[in-house]
């Protein structure tokens, strides 16, 4: 191979090299970001969220990104929650309403699938920062 070519393809696997890296950065900063946000709007802890929802058990009936065997159907897909207008098919999706649904769902809608697990306001807030991370 001439060290004309030699030379261009040394360079050309240096950006992809410095895109890749470029782009791995930019996906945790954006992550970082991601979970500041969730935590602020909710009051709560995105990693005490992940470990309340495997407290819970929530994975048994949800398949939920990022917590260990929560591969539930019972219940819809958690992921991408924070990006959906509406929590249960009755609510707005905010902060508030989240965690009265995590808190008291058959209040909310008496009958449905979701049974109330005693969970307290700390821990709502704490599982809502986490859902909110789901985009």
């Amino acid at each position: 191979m001439p060290s004309s070519l030699r030379w261009l393809a040394a360079l050309f696997a240096a950006c992809v090299l410095g895109a890749v890296v470029a782009g791995g950065a930019m996906y945790g900063e954006s992550r970082s970001r991601t979970r500041i946000m969730a935590e602020q709007i909710t009051g709560g802890s995105a990693e005490a969220g992940r470990v309340a929802i495997g407290a819970y058990g929530c994975g048994a009936c949800h398949s939920i990104p990022g917590i260990r065997g929560a591969s539930g159907a019972v219940g819809p897909e958690l992921g991408g929650i924070a990006t959906r207008a509406q929590i249960g098919g009755h609510l707005p999706n905010t902060p508030a309403a989240m965690t009265r649904w995590l808190r008291h769902p058959q209040s909310v809608a008496p009958g449905n699938g979701m049974p109330d697990q005693g969970i307290s306001a700390s821990d709502a807030r704490d599982i809502a920062a986490y859902l909110y991370e789901l985009k």
